[in-house]
């Protein structure tokens, strides 16, 4: 027998349907609910693991260590024997070879930059890398100039030779270059100071310090200062700009300064090089006296004389 269905129960049919959808589309929608709120949950809980993570130093020690002995000692390593045969032509020696002292500075140079050459440094560490181009560069030029030096040397008197060699060009620019890498090393090292002590007071060397200011600058940072102008007087010295740091701050706490009326470090400057009064291994002497609080990386020329 043939039942038809009644309006009843097309409508609890209809309800019943309804109802299975609702129940459908609210369980899916809280299911998406539910993975927004939990990938919301991981992205913040990644975002606060990345935040608590510290990002490896481009300028940790152990990368300024490892510069140091691959990069920064071969170039001073010819930087000591250019100073030492400067001064053996200086000496006015009639027995000296001079063209026989600018073939061996040349063959230094060239072993020097030979070794360099195959050198890299970290891309997040942009200052090191300029400093080893800087560096390249400089030992480049030394050869160069050195090479056309070589044929003339012995036709003229050793003072003249000298004369020649501080008026040349390629030397200048060389100098310029390997003073450039020497800030751009000092730069790193107060980077990595930076890492330690957020609260670091920092100066901008091409400013001018007063006598005040100076005292107030953290080691690294007055390293830095010197560094800046070392190149922009094209001072080419066989010291290290902590030698120079350190006395100045001599000069400085004996009063001196005061003394003879310099009222800020430049004039320091200019007066202790224009007086010879800086030599190499001064910062080290006078390390434990002054400077035994400043936070330095575990380099060897802070550490002895070398």
């Amino acid at each position: 027998m043939d039942k038809r269905l009644t309006r009843t129960d097309y409508l609890f049919a209809l309800m019943f349907i309804f109802m299975l959808v609702c129940i459908l589309g609210a369980f899916f929608y809280g299911l998406k609910l539910g993975q927004l709120k939990s990938d919301e949950k991981y992205d913040k809980i990644i975002h606060a693991d990345k935040a608590a993570a510290p990002e490896v130093g481009a300028y940790d020690q152990q990368v300024l260590v490892s510069y140091y002995h691959t990069i920064f000692l071969p170039f001073r390593e010819f930087q000591n024997k250019w100073f030492e045969q400067m001064s053996q032509l200086e000496a006015g020696n009639a027995a000296t070879d001079s063209a026989a002292v600018l073939k061996e500075l040349g063959k230094i140079a060239d072993e020097k930059y030979s070794a360099l050459q195959g050198k890299t440094m970290p891309a997040s560490s942009p200052l090191l890398v300029q400093s080893l181009q800087g560096y390249l560069k400089s030992l480049k030029l030394f050869s160069d100039a050195l090479g056309s030096f070589q044929a003339k040397a012995n036709g003229m008197s050793q003072a003249q030779l000298l004369d020649s060699i501080q008026k040349d060009p390629y030397f200048l620019e060389a100098k310029t270059q390997s003073l450039t890498a020497q800030k751009n090393y000092f730069e790193a090292i107060l980077a990595w100071n930076g890492t330690l002590d957020p609260d670091i007071e920092y100066f901008d060397p091409a400013n001018t310090a007063n006598l005040d200011q100076w005292r107030a600058m953290n080691l690294n940072v007055k390293n830095v200062y010197i560094s800046t102008k070392l190149l922009n007087n094209k001072s080419f010295v066989p010291f290290y700009p902590q030698d120079l740091t350190a006395r100045i701050d001599e000069f400085i706490t004996n009063g001196q300064a005061k003394k003879l009326n310099v009222n800020d470090v430049n004039q320091t400057m200019d007066l202790l090089l224009s007086t010879n009064a800086v030599r190499a291994g001064d910062f080290v002497k006078s390390k434990a006296k002054w400077y035994g609080n400043e936070t330095l990386p575990q380099l060897p020329f802070f550490l002895s004389v070398n």
